[in-house]
């Protein structure tokens, strides 16, 4: 059931912006289910990673920093009594660093939370060239994806999550331009654009691997004060809701609650066979409502920006 099967009605939950992880998981058993959250050590997803642990899940934290990972793993064990808690590198910008990572996966993995994020960072660039923002939230997380499609596809109703944002409404992907090398370089546009990616990526996933079993879903994690605004004063944070005309305040999330709208879309029954779509507040969001950050811009469930962002991509990583 994807978003674009106007049949299929909106996915609604008992749970709300309030939930926790914990809450929503509880009473699932992930017992013999393999899952992997990327940036895992830090913000929402080391709640992420708690929750899966908590529910009998083998758990891998993907991190740049690996000893900030193994004391996150050794801190949730101590919470949870899960010692299958694993710890491996993982560079998003560095595709060597991708490659090496979905080499050294064996089995399958039920779960992928492709958690970890830049948001509206100073003009930066890859070794290739690519903006920074662009190469670490999508096509890290792209090359990570399809570089694990064999797991995901062993594991029988694999589900991927995309960690995306309200963000995505200031910008559609700028095929014309995707890397700022024409038009001048703007942190919020390019981190909306890659949260965008984030969308279209679940939506063409869910189409392209449906004969395996696997789906794909984006979510809205709401407002949480983690490491991922390290470089965004709240002035900036004033500029981007002017920017998409947004009336309402913001409304702050602990990360447990942050952490909660992953955590479903990864082990909700209500998902099962559901893919394709965008999430907030542990619930299928509805389209954008002007003046506000709520709801889902169309052309993020564009389905022909999805398989043209699809192509774009393979084209970039090989070269």
């Amino acid at each position: 059931m994807t978003a674009s099967d106007p049949a299929t009605p909106r996915v609604t939950t008992p749970f709300t912006a309030a939930s926790t992880a914990a809450e929503v998981v509880d009473g699932i058993d992930l017992t013999g289910r393999r899952a992997l959250v990327t940036g895992g050590a830090s913000g929402i997803g080391v709640e992420t990673a708690r929750a899966l642990a908590g529910a009998g899940a083998e758990v891998t934290l993907a991190v740049r920093n690996p000893e900030a990972g193994r004391r996150t793993a050794e801190e949730i064990t101590a919470t949870t009594g899960n010692k299958q808690v694993l710890v491996a590198p993982l560079d998003l910008a560095d595709q060597s660093s991708v490659a090496s990572f979905t080499d050294a996966w064996d089995g399958p993995l039920h779960l992928l939370v492709n958690n970890a994020g830049l948001m509206a960072s100073p003009e930066m660039r890859t070794p290739e060239g690519w903006e920074m923002q662009f190469a670490t939230n999508h096509l890290g997380h792209f090359a990570l994806t399809t570089g694990l499609h064999r797991a995901l596809a062993a594991a029988d109703g694999a589900r991927v999550v995309a960690v995306s944002s309200s963000a995505h409404l200031q910008s559609p992907v700028v095929f014309e331009d995707i890397h700022f090398r024409e038009r001048a370089y703007e942190p919020w546009a390019a981190y909306g654009q890659s949260k965008t990616a984030n969308v279209l990526f679940a939506v063409e996933a869910t189409r392209r691997w449906a004969d395996d079993g696997i789906t794909a879903n984006a979510l809205m994690p709401g407002a949480i004060r983690t490491n991922l605004q390290r470089y965004v004063t709240p002035e900036e944070l004033d500029r981007m809701r002017a920017r998409t005309g947004s009336a309402t305040a913001v409304v702050w999330k602990t990360p447990e609650q942050g952490a909660a709208t992953s955590v479903l879309l990864a082990t909700s029954p209500l998902l099962a066979g559901v893919g394709g779509r965008y999430f907030e507040d542990c619930n299928e969001a509805g389209p954008h409502e002007p003046g506000t950050r709520r709801g889902v811009a169309a052309y993020a469930l564009d389905p022909e920006a999805a398989v043209g962002l699809w192509r774009v991509s393979v084209e970039t990583l090989a070269g």
